[in-house]
């Protein structure tokens, strides 16, 4: 079960690893493509925000010319009816008079004349034959012939007032419209009173200044001629044009005629039973809202192609910044150097420095390789010099075997103490007081007290270490053997200090058991050699040994650049 579990585990983690390879390939597209998808990200979401308030403000605006509309029409259907009722009450007032009696026709004409002369409207009288038996736009007693208008009929059998469509009056030669009152006369015969005006004086009603901009208004009569309207194309007496109308006494719709659509809005005059119709082209009306959308819509793209133009400059500095950087990591590869280049965009020149710094520190680091190569190479040679030497001297020295591997030995091994300080502190150079106490920690007696050091702080370079340290290894060999330690009670005294550009090191033994054949005769072992010769040719040091009575001094000047020397005093 544990294998099973792993091996769906190992499914699993490659599924999920081939989806997220999948992917990683899938999406690997140039700068541009991202900065481009990021601009469209920013901008099609407020554009379409945009058209969403749009939309509901045109549709507000809609609202707003409905509303408008229908008080446009209300207003016209008011001015109309008040016309209407104003010539039926000029009606009923003169219906009232005494001299309206077929006999007394001459003064009822007069009055009518009078009670008429500043409106625009002319008295009428209609017999039961429909015959015309006054007219006050002409004289009395002129033949007048019958009356035009095809309603009359019906004018006759109304119970009350009756108000006309637009007809042509033969008369006047004009379109005419009338209202009607009928009475019955003392003499029993019916007669119809009636008011007519000229078509064109109801234009007042339809004026365009009560209208939006680009609408036009029509009185339409129940027969569907107009009556008058603000559009000059559409003339009294014709039918008109819109055969079809909202059905509803006061709405807003759309009707199509003659290949266009029209807005339209409609209400019916329950006093005169016409129809005021206002109307205009949907591309008139909707074209607030088609400008706004293409407005909208050109600036979209216009600010669209200015970013997208943008985002591509932007993707083209950015690449040319990016190839140049790859060329200059690969020139860091091949480790030729490199200057630093000015780019437009601060990110790709901060890296640019980058790559300019870490090719320079990688030549200073190569040149530093080689130098330590070369310094490996040069402090091998002389170990392999000081060991060939050691080697000779122990010989030369040793009286057996086992005192050669011996003093062979504990000389190898303080010379490898000081190659494991030079190492260690290769950069910094070996601490003076470390490199004695590493030489003389094999030779330190119980009581350390009988050992003092003194002396700065003090850093030496690692060749001038190496020799001092087999200095003190071979002083410290020799003060174990005849010198100050080789009985309990001596003790050394080492000194160091800086005096006028020179290292002086002062190496004094006291309470020694010094024979006086070694004072005659001072033996001259490895010792000897070492500290005479190799460290005056090496350092150009300035030796001088004295033989006191209870022990050894050394004194060693040395100077501070002697030998390529690079020791310095540390705080």
């Amino acid at each position: 079960m544990i294998e099973v579990s792993k091996s769906e585990r190992e499914i699993s983690g490659g599924g999920l690893q081939s989806v997220a390879s999948y992917i990683r390939h899938y999406l690997r597209r140039p700068f541009s493509f991202y900065l481009i998808s990021l601009l469209l990200i920013a901008i099609i979401p407020p554009f379409i925000f945009s058209l969403v308030i749009l939309k509901r403000s045109l549709d507000a605006q809609e609202q707003v010319v409905t509303s408008l509309l229908k008080a446009s029409t209300g207003s016209v259907t008011r001015i109309v009816e008040r016309e209407v009722e104003g010539m039926l009450t000029t009606l009923k007032v003169l219906s009232t008079s005494p001299a309206i009696d077929p006999d007394k026709i001459g003064t009822f004409f007069d009055r009518a004349s009078v009670a008429l002369a500043d409106s625009d409207s002319d008295m009428i009288m209609i017999d039961r034959n429909h015959n015309l038996r006054l007219n006050t736009r002409f004289p009395l007693g002129t033949p007048l012939g019958k009356g035009s208008d095809p309603e009359i009929e019906r004018a006759f059998t109304s119970a009350t007032h009756s108000v006309s469509g637009v007809f042509f009056s033969e008369a006047s030669g004009r379109w005419v419209f009338s209202v009607y009152l009928p009475y019955m006369a003392s003499d029993g015969e019916q007669y119809l009173l009636g008011l007519t005006q000229d078509a064109s004086s109801m234009g007042k009603a339809v004026n365009r200044e009560t209208l939006s901009p680009g609408w036009n208004a029509a009185l339409v009569d129940r027969a569907g001629k107009v009556i008058a309207s603000s559009d000059p194309v559409v003339r009294s007496g014709e039918p008109f044009f819109l055969k079809t109308l909202p059905a509803i006494s006061i709405g807003v719709g759309n009707v199509s005629a003659n290949g266009t659509e029209y807005r339209v809005a409609s209400e019916f005059s329950v006093v005169s039973g016409w129809r005021i119709v206002a109307w205009a082209p949907r591309e008139i009306v909707d074209q607030p809202m088609v400008s706004s959308f293409l407005w909208l819509s050109l600036g979209g793209v216009l600010f669209a192609g200015i970013a997208i133009a943008g985002s591509l400059t932007i993707a083209r500095l950015l690449t040319q910044g990016v190839k140049l950087l790859a060329l200059d990591a690969r020139r860091l590869g091949a480790g030729e150097a490199i200057e630093p280049r000015r780019y437009v965009i601060a990110e790709v020149e901060a890296v640019s420095a980058a790559l300019a710094l870490a090719a320079a520190a990688r030549t200073r680091a190569e040149a530093e390789i080689r130098l330590l190569m070369r310094e490996v190479a040069h402090r091998s040679k002389n170990q392999l010099t000081v060991i060939q030497s050691m080697l000779a001297q122990s010989a030369a020295s040793a009286d057996d075997t086992t005192e050669f591997v011996d003093a062979f030995r504990r000389r190898l091994a303080g010379l490898a103490r000081s190659t494991d300080l030079m190492l260690a502190n290769a950069a910094l150079g070996v601490e003076f007081r470390e490199l004695v106490l590493g030489q003389l920690q094999p030779f330190m007696p119980d009581d350390q007290n009988r050992v003092i050091l003194k002396g700065p702080d003090l850093r030496l370079d690692t060749q001038m270490a190496q020799t001092l340290g087999m200095v003190f290894h071979e002083l410290s060999t020799n003060a174990i053997k005849h010198g100050a330690l080789a009985n309990p009670a001596g003790t050394i005294m080492l000194e160091w200090s800086m005096e006028e550009k020179m290292l002086v090191i002062r190496w004094r033994e006291r309470g020694a058991k010094i024979s006086v054949s070694n004072k005659a005769r001072p033996r001259r072992g490895f010792g000897t050699v070492v500290i005479e010769r190799m460290l005056g040719m090496a350092l150009s040091a300035e030796l001088e040994r004295t033989t006191h009575a209870d022990g050894i001094e050394w004194l060693i000047r040395i100077p501070r650049d002697g030998g390529d020397s690079r020791e310095e005093a540390a705080s």
